[in-house]
């Protein structure tokens, strides 16, 4: 497989179905946003934190899933979706790591640690990637359940961020206003 194909230099791309679309479609620039996120999070890793690496690459795996279903317009039942089976996951793992935690008591800023800040990055660039999936379901049928993953998702992050940085003795700070 070549890296380069030429079938893009006009300005558009192929769906999972073949089908073409201009590259500054609602469902290429929602799972382009998705990608950005997925790339973000790898340069998350390593944290120095196995439990939150093995997370990260799990994520990153799960995002792949996400852009194949946004990738598809007509999928069928055997082609990778994002099922609630996965959100149940995500709602696990920030229960799990909440009780690490200090509750929170105000809004906090984003940043601390490299590791932190880059969460909290990717935490912003997923919310990015929400509105942009949200944007594409009013004007074409999506599996709903990417939204709630990717809501989800942006929750867990910033909890890994907020763990990252306690683990790495890194404070929290309030914004002041």
């Amino acid at each position: 497989m070549t890296i380069y194909t030429g079938r893009g230099d006009e300005g558009d791309t192929d769906l999972r179905d073949m089908s073409r679309v201009s590259k500054s479609s609602p469902r290429i620039e929602a799972y382009g946003t998705v990608d950005e996120a997925n790339a973000l999070i790898g340069t998350v890793r390593p944290t120095g934190h196995d439990d939150l690496d093995g997370l990260l690459e799990a994520i990153q795996n799960h995002l792949h899933v996400v852009q194949a279903d946004l990738a598809n317009p007509d999928p069928d039942p055997d082609d990778p979706q994002v099922d609630t089976e996965i959100v149940a996951t995500l709602e696990d793992r920030i229960d799990e790591f909440d009780e690490e935690l200090e509750p929170l008591r105000s809004f906090i800023l984003p940043g601390g640690g490299e590791s932190g800040a880059r969460l909290h990055h990717a935490r912003t660039v997923t919310r990015r990637a929400e509105r942009r999936v949200v944007e594409l379901a009013r004007s074409e049928p999506i599996n709903e359940t990417v939204v709630t993953y990717l809501n989800r998702l942006s929750d867990l992050l910033f909890t890994l961020g907020r763990v990252a940085n306690a683990r790495d003795g890194e404070p929290e700070e309030s914004p002041s206003y």
